[in-house]
């Protein structure tokens, strides 16, 4: 069920109080989550509401981040005020040039983009990571298995849930004790921004890390190269990888740190994705999956996939990988 898009109660209270008048409400995008946003619109400025409604959410992780990431310079959206008891934020308004969008209108520009966002996640990558919590051991356990927990269900399979906790338990040891940057979790094509007048990183305005933990470095950077919502080409994506390997000089193991929280992070969204039309009614989620376990498969075949490949092969046959109709 889609949500709806008719502005909280609150809100023209809220903006009086901001000092707005003779303002518009309008509707902007709702998202996987209970958030919604709107764009308030006057004859001579704009922003961007965010409604963020408890019990289900709290706008003051994404308010933490927002601050730190401005603080050093990148175009996170600025606050302009906060009502935490209603959830109400208005934010900057970054436009209407999302990347996802662009490219789809200007694929020619794919490769300049790309490096850009990728230069971005160098720079942020030059900092300790903000005062957030850590993304520990049973964070990715927990988002790996909602694979087993919701996918498996809804295509009938009985599958060993315990082994496959246990291939990535092993799978993943190597670089559950990086928590070294800033990782926003969703840096992808539908959370970029591209700001009119402004060039390079400063350009790419930064939407939906509200999640944000401090962890490795490669988690945002395949975030953005293997993107559920859109194709990303391989050659994009390999050229991508070594321009941050020759630009940020990451420590060894860094490319198998890639694949493993690749494989990760796919495996998550099979089960959130899943969960979206099983649970919230969003069925159009399941569009998704092909592209999904495309990424995934190209993970599990990197040697250092070679317990979680095991599990899949053993547990999940190769014709029900990847359907967008699940029965």
């Amino acid at each position: 069920m889609a949500p709806s898009m008719t502005p909280p109660d609150a809100a023209p209270d809220f903006l009086k109080r901001a000092g707005w008048t003779n303002f518009e409400i309008l509707p902007l995008a709702g998202d996987a989550s209970f958030r919604r946003y709107f764009r308030v619109v006057t004859p001579d400025r704009r922003a961007v509401l965010m409604d963020a409604p408890a019990p289900h959410e709290d706008p003051r992780p994404f308010l933490t981040v927002a601050e730190h990431l401005v603080g050093l310079g990148f175009s996170a959206p600025r606050t302009l005020a906060v009502d935490l008891e209603q959830g109400l934020v208005l934010l900057e308004d970054f436009g209407d040039a999302r990347m996802r969008e662009v490219l789809d209108a200007a694929p020619e520009a794919e490769l300049r983009i790309y490096s850009d966002a990728v230069d971005l996640l160098v720079q942020l990558h030059k900092h300790r990571a903000a005062a957030i919590p850590p993304y520990s051991e049973s964070e990715y356990l927990r988002e790996a298995c909602l694979l087993t927990e919701w996918f498996a269900p809804a295509v009938g399979l009985d599958v060993d849930a315990e082994g496959y906790r246990a291939a990535w338990t092993e799978a993943l040891g190597p670089l559950l004790h990086d928590h070294s940057v800033t990782v926003l979790r969703d840096y992808h094509a539908e959370n970029i921004m591209l700001i009119d007048g402004r060039d390079g990183v400063d350009s790419l305005g930064l939407l939906d890390f509200q999640d944000a933990l401090a962890g490795h470095p490669a988690y945002d950077l395949v975030s953005l190269l293997q993107d559920a919502r859109r194709d990303v080409p391989e050659a994009i994506e390999a050229d991508m990888l070594a321009r941050y390997i020759e630009e940020a000089k990451p420590d060894a193991g860094f490319t198998d740190a890639y694949w493993l929280l690749g494989a990760q992070r796919n495996a998550k969204i099979v089960g959130i994705f899943t969960r979206l039309w099983k649970r919230d009614g969003k069925p159009r989620y399941l569009s998704y999956l092909p592209r999904v376990w495309g990424y995934l498969e190209r993970d599990l075949a990197q040697p250092a996939l070679a317990p979680v490949k095991a599990w899949f092969d053993a547990n999940i046959p190769a014709d029900q990988r990847g359907s967008a109709t699940i029965a």
